[in-house]
């Protein structure tokens, strides 16, 4: 059984799937395992043991299959109307921020400390607004909620949101599987960054890890939604450009770089799914099969400012319920998760990442099968992908 290694994993994990690591000698190698990811299995326990949610029932909006059936705990399901108010705020904060400094030097301690402190903190929650709308749960209408995402992808900079939702979505219904999870480090990066040097310059430049991986994996067919977020996008950073100066585009690119480099928020992305249980030499004989955790969740007050994302096995196991009910989720099945292993520190988990040799790019489970691709992809990496 893999151990906690720390606070930060307190409790030792249930049994979710078996995992046959990769031969000692090799340590660059995942965790590979020949199981279903296990946020099915425990949403289809949940339902069954809780038939009758003790929770004031919502409007139900289904959307995805293995949950089309169930009508218990999914009265939590549905778009929140609170969203798009928190996206049009933390937009026109951002537009603002931009205005006033323009005429503030780039290289100046007040620049840096606004784009890290208020910029990157106001980005991150916009990534994660994205990556929330991206599940429709802004708006009933799929139509309404790709045009809030691109309307939350204006402070950002670059156009993004209109790929950013077949990649996630196949990140959900392909947990682990080698080739379709673009969330999933390569190899290539497992064997070059398998240092502290290395791990360090990840965690600082995540950020261009997350938008050039996908690409390299597999490329997405571009529809008129994507063309549609680059033209709208292009647009407003030119406009921005026309009525400031270009260190008003610069505020908002670099705030987006901040945050997804060395900021506290930034932890979530590693938190969530990399392995933080030591797993020994001995253990990592394919022999000698082992249960490893794959998600982690975080309940600390940073949800606040993330669409409560920190709550990741909730939201991995009902990706159709809201960030303002996922608490909900943990309180009506809090058998199921008050065991599972979880982080205490978005920020210690940046820390340890970088700093523990037992914990690095390889930690992470890894199919070769199973999985499904939201979205379809170009013909000429389609042929890769099924292979």
């Amino acid at each position: 059984m893999a151990r906690s290694a720390s606070s930060t994993a307190t409790k030792e994990a249930r049994p979710q799937a078996h995992a046959s690591p990769a031969p000692q000698d090799d340590k660059h190698d995942f965790f590979w395992t020949y199981t279903e990811e296990p946020h099915r299995t425990r949403r289809l326990a949940i339902i069954k043991a809780h038939p009758e949610a003790s929770h004031p029932p919502v409007a139900v909006h289904v959307l995805s299959k293995p949950l089309t059936n169930c009508v218990q705990v999914l009265k939590l399901c549905g778009p929140e109307p609170l969203t798009k108010y928190v996206v049009a705020g933390v937009v026109g904060l951002q537009v603002v921020l931009a205005y006033l400094l323009q005429s503030t030097p780039f290289w100046s301690w007040k620049f840096w400390a606004v784009a890290y402190v208020f910029g990157a903190t106001a980005n991150q929650n916009l990534f994660l607004a994205i990556h929330e709308i991206s599940h429709n749960l802004a708006f009933k209408s799929a139509l309404a909620n790709r045009f809030i995402a691109i309307f939350a992808n204006l402070p950002i900079g670059i156009p993004y949101s209109a790929s950013f939702r077949p990649y996630h979505l196949t990140h959900h219904k392909s947990l682990g599987v080698d080739g379709l999870d673009t969330d999933l480090p390569t190899a290539l990066e497992a064997f070059v960054l398998d240092s502290i040097f290395g791990k360090a310059f990840f965690c600082t430049f995540q950020i261009f890890f997350y938008a050039i991986r996908p690409m390299a994996v597999y490329r997405v067919p571009l529809t008129w939604i994507h063309f549609l977020n680059i033209v709208v996008q292009i647009s407003f950073d030119l406009v921005l450009l026309h009525f400031t100066s270009p260190n008003a585009l610069l505020y908002l690119l670099l705030s987006s770089f901040l945050a997804g480099s060395l900021h506290p928020l930034a932890g979530h992305f590693i938190a969530e799914h990399y392995v933080y249980e030591t797993v020994t030499p001995t253990q990592r004989n394919p022999d000698n099969k082992v249960p490893v955790p794959e998600t982690f969740s975080y309940y600390g007050p940073l949800n606040f400012l993330t669409y409560n994302v920190g709550l990741h096995n909730e939201h991995h196991d009902f990706p159709a319920i809201p960030w303002t009910r996922l608490h909900a989720v943990y309180d009506i099945a809090k058998e199921f998760y008050e065991d599972l292993p979880r982080h205490e520190s978005w920020v210690y988990a940046i820390w340890r990442f970088i700093w523990d040799e037992n914990v690095g790019i390889s930690c992470r489970v890894k199919r070769k099968n199973g999985g499904r691709l939201v979205g379809g992809a170009v013909k000429w990496k389609q042929s890769e992908v099924e292979a």
